[in-house]
């Protein structure tokens, strides 16, 4: 299968990219040490944000509050008001479980699971309804990617859909966990804040507290099964321009993009030193995270970054020499050595 893979370094200073149950920056441990983490939910939530921004097909939402759009949408299709509501339950328990507790303690209409869906889905979804009378079979209907047109983030993040599969997909993207070139232990900033309303007599602060951060230098990696985005659960229905569109956006947003976590108070936005583009024509993505097995230190003069980048080519190259991997390379290119919009355009050029 062919497919473009990602490999990412970006440093971060004081920053708190991703909160783990205590409130703390989220850790991993690899080669023995601690290292800073990200999850790849967090940063592939930060990315579609950003694409939506980028591109007008990423237009997905995952929701539980999908009754009444589904209510508005049967009514658009000629169903009446008065038994809408009621045909939207049907319908949206067939999809994710309609929600009969919550309904009776709060009134609000959910289903029970996040349904990862787009509002061209949810109007097909009405009007397969309307014509079958049937919630299974406007499920089987509507279940095309021709109603993924304004949806490529579900195309390329996947769904998982445990009341019917048959419209579960798989995600042409892959991420990794985000991890730390080196050891990290995670700080503690003591803060006080001064009550502006505080008489002058009275000393000490307003209120006191903590929070954890740390600094990092990370290694990220992404890669897209270019194939599979073309195939008819995904984006075929799409012209190859069109698609080759949606891939610009999703590279342009994976490099781009932050997870937005104390994002006010820590404003740690930065953007990668250095990015690795690859195309494969066959095989499968291969990260370079084992470069970072044994944790970098800062030597010579150069600091985390510059030796993560030594570390990680010197890995490329025992690979490339050691596997062939190099041989199915269609393209190979990297940031700062191109400029963005070269890079994308180089990249791109191999999507079909």
């Amino acid at each position: 299968m062919k497919h473009l893979e990602l490999h990412i370094l970006q440093s971060f200073p004081v920053a708190c990219l991703n909160r783990d149950d205590l409130n703390s920056p989220k850790t991993a441990i690899f080669g023995g040490v601690q290292r800073a983490r990200v999850s790849s939910q967090s940063w592939k939530r930060a990315i579609r944000e950003l694409a939506t921004e980028i591109n007008p097909r990423f237009q997905g939402q995952r929701t539980r509050l999908i009754v009444e759009p589904l209510r508005d949408a049967l009514i658009a299709e000629g169903i009446a008001e008065v038994d809408a509501l009621d045909k939207a339950k049907a319908l949206a328990d067939a999809l994710s479980k309609f929600d009969v507790d919550t309904e009776k303690k709060t009134g609000k209409l959910k289903v029970k699971t996040l349904f990862f869906t787009s509002q061209a889905e949810l109007e097909a979804l009405a009007r397969a309804f309307h014509e079958t009378g049937d919630a299974k079979k406007a499920i089987k209907k509507a279940a095309s990617s021709e109603i993924l047109k304004d949806a490529a983030d579900i195309a390329l993040f996947g769904r998982m859909v445990a009341n019917d599969h048959s419209l579960t997909l798989e995600g042409a993207a892959l991420f990794s966990h985000a991890l730390s070139t080196h050891k990290v232990d995670n700080e503690i900033d003591f803060f006080s804040a001064v009550d502006d309303w505080q008489p002058n007599e009275e000393s000490g602060a307003g209120m006191t507290g903590t929070l954890e951060f740390n600094s990092a230098t990370y290694y990220r990696f992404a890669a897209l099964n270019i194939d599979m985005l073309a195939d008819k659960d995904h984006l075929q229905a799409l012209s190859r321009e069109e698609r080759q569109e949606v891939v610009r956006s999703f590279i342009e947003a994976t490099l781009k993009a932050i997870p937005g976590a104390r994002k006010n108070s820590m404003n740690a936005a930065t953007l990668p030193g250095y990015v690795l583009g690859v195309v494969r024509s066959s095989g499968h993505p291969v990260q370079l995270v084992n470069a970072f097995e044994k944790p970098i230190r800062a030597y010579g003069g150069k600091g985390l970054f510059e030796a993560s980048l030594d570390a990680m080519k010197n890995e490329r190259e025992n690979l490339n020499s050691t596997w062939g991997l190099d041989k199915s390379e269609l393209f190979n290119g990297a940031i700062p050595d191109l400029s963005l919009a070269e890079f994308l355009y180089k990249a791109c050029a191999h999507v079909d």
